[in-house]
Order: structure tokens, then C-alpha cells, then sequence
């Protein structure tokens, strides 16, 4: 019983620290995010397509490690935890994260060459105020996947249920 704790602890606990650098890279996304936005604001004109593909690869990886890693590392954990209403929980929330997943897919699309950003720069405000209504969202519904799914079931939530 001891050793089924122990690799628990690990399991999860390596969970934790996956979600720990997913919230790190979140935190760079939206700082690149914001210049972006500023830089919109400030001049559209210089706004470089180098600029736009920082940003872009670093919402495409966000993303991509959201539905390849944590999300099912966190139905993993719901299953082990035989823990039916977050699993249902984390069906409805992940139907609902594909439509920020779309439109994510359709900024990358429009951005991906020197000429699309030409063609279509003064459509990037338009762009950022979308995409600061769907990522808003988006992380709401991660912060409650994360919160319903895995803090119930941490490392620390189990101790502190033994405790009491």
C-alpha cells in the first residue's frame, strides 16, 4: 500500500510539475501577446512578420501541449482516480476548447507567409481582439480542467485529506 502511495505521489506529482511549465509558457505567451497588441497599437505598419511568428509559434506549441500532453495526462488522472463527474467534466470542457483551437489554427493560417501578412496586416487588430476573447475563455476552461481534474486529486489534496 505503501509503494501504490509512493508511485502515486511521483505519478502525479510529475503531473504537476508538466502543468507547472504548461502555466509558464502560458505566462510567455502572454507577454509576446500584449507586444503584439501594443505594437498594433502603436504602429500597425512596423509590425514584422517576425514579430507575428513568435507569436503564433508560441500559441501553436501552448496549444499543441494543451490537447497532446496535459489534457490527456488529465483524463489519465480523472480515470485512475475513478473519478466519473471529472471525466464528464473534462469532456464538456474539452468540446468546448476546440472552438479557441480553431480559431487559433485560422490566425496561423493567415499569417503564414511574408505575403499573407502583407496582405492581410490590417486585419491584425481585428485579429487580436478575437483571439483576447477566445484565449480569455480558453484559459478559464483549463484553469477548471486543472482545478476540477488534478487538484482534487494532488499530491498535497491527498495528504490533506489524511490528515483531517
Amino acid at each position: 500500500m505503501l509503494e501504490d502511495c509512493k508511485s502515486a505521489l511521483e505519478r502525479w506529482g510529475g503531473v504537476h510539475q508538466l502543468i507547472d511549465r504548461w502555466l509558464d509558457e502560458r505566462r510567455e505567451l502572454l507577454v509576446h501577446f500584449v507586444a503584439l497588441k501594443q505594437a498594433c497599437d502603436v504602429e500597425l505598419e512596423a509590425v514584422s512578420k517576425a514579430d507575428i511568428d513568435r507569436f503564433s509559434e508560441l500559441l501553436m506549441d501552448y496549444i499543441s501541449a494543451g490537447h497532446f500532453e496535459i489534457y490527456p495526462q488529465l483524463r489519465d488522472e480523472a480515470k485512475a482516480f475513478e473519478d466519473e463527474a471529472a471525466l464528464n467534466l473534462a469532456d464538456s470542457l474539452l468540446t468546448r476548447l476546440e472552438m479557441s483551437t480553431e480559431l487559433v489554427l485560422a490566425f496561423d493560417a493567415e499569417y503564414n507567409s511574408p505575403g499573407r501578412v502583407r496582405q492581410h496586416l490590417g486585419r491584425l487588430p481585428a485579429w487580436i481582439e478575437r483571439l483576447a476573447h477566445g484565449l480569455t475563455e480558453r484559459f478559464g476552461l483549463e484553469d477548471q480542467l486543472i482545478a476540477r481534474v488534478h487538484a482534487a486529486h494532488a499530491p498535497d489534496a491527498a495528504r490533506a485529506e489524511l490528515g483531517s
